[in-house]
């Protein structure tokens, strides 16, 4: 990086099955970009070639695929090459870097979903990510049943297969949103909670001005 670049920022986005995550990501992108700031748009799992392959292993197949600390070993397996590749060497270009997911998913899904140590993940985090952390993480909050019922209604549109989390029981959801939330109550000064149960007008407003109250950007273009 120049002397006199500065580092980009980096925001996640993290939240339940069918939030809206994807849609919102690709609207604030197009917002920074016309104010001339360089963004890229990444996923998790995903996001560079290992990363990638590992997501094919975790998103397809039966529910009980994996063990759930197997789960939490291939996601911080897939962060790593994502970090190295693909988010650091963007914002040591002075990019911000947008990411579908990052460790609080991780923290919700297996940690708070799963049950597993919440202690194990955090050192699995350290080890990991050391310093790397998200500079915003908006949390896309959106009511249980008609977050799967969205989510439903796409899968059965795309046909990905990308369905194996989507098709876990009602009380996994409703434990990791709760766990958004309480990982939202343990860091205010990084996350904000943004209601996604309105039009996505309404939550891309939302979005653009907890970004812009985080980085002094103004009122949204």
């Amino acid at each position: 990086m120049n002397a006199n670049q500065p580092a980009g920022k980096f925001i996640t986005f993290e939240g339940g099955e069918g939030a809206g995550k994807t849609t919102q990501i690709t609207r604030l992108a197009d917002q920074l970009r016309s104010r001339g700031i360089e963004t890229i748009t990444t996923r998790e799992p995903g996001g560079a070639p290992g990363a990638d392959s590992i997501r094919s292993l975790l998103v397809s197949g039966a529910t009980d695929k994996w063990d759930p600390l197997s789960e939490a070993l291939l996601l911080y397996a897939a962060r790593r090459e994502h970090l190295k590749q693909t988010i650091r060497p963007a914002l040591n270009q002075g990019a911000w870097v947008l990411c579908d997911r990052f460790a609080d998913s991780t923290m919700a899904y297996q940690g708070y979903g799963h049950g597993i140590s919440k202690e194990f993940i955090t050192a699995l985090h350290d080890a990991v990510v050391g310093d790397s952390n998200p500079d915003l993480s908006l949390i896309i909050d959106i009511p249980v049943e008609v977050g799967i019922a969205r989510a439903n209604s796409r899968n059965t549109t795309t046909q990905s297969g990308e369905d194996r989390f989507e098709r876990m029981g009602k009380d996994f959801h409703e434990r990791l949103r709760a766990g958004f939330l309480e990982i939202a109550a343990s860091a205010p000064d990084r996350v904000r909670v943004i209601d996604a149960d309105t039009t996505p007008d309404a939550v891309s407003n939302a979005v653009w001005q907890a970004v812009a109250a985080a980085f002094g950007l103004g009122d949204a273009p």
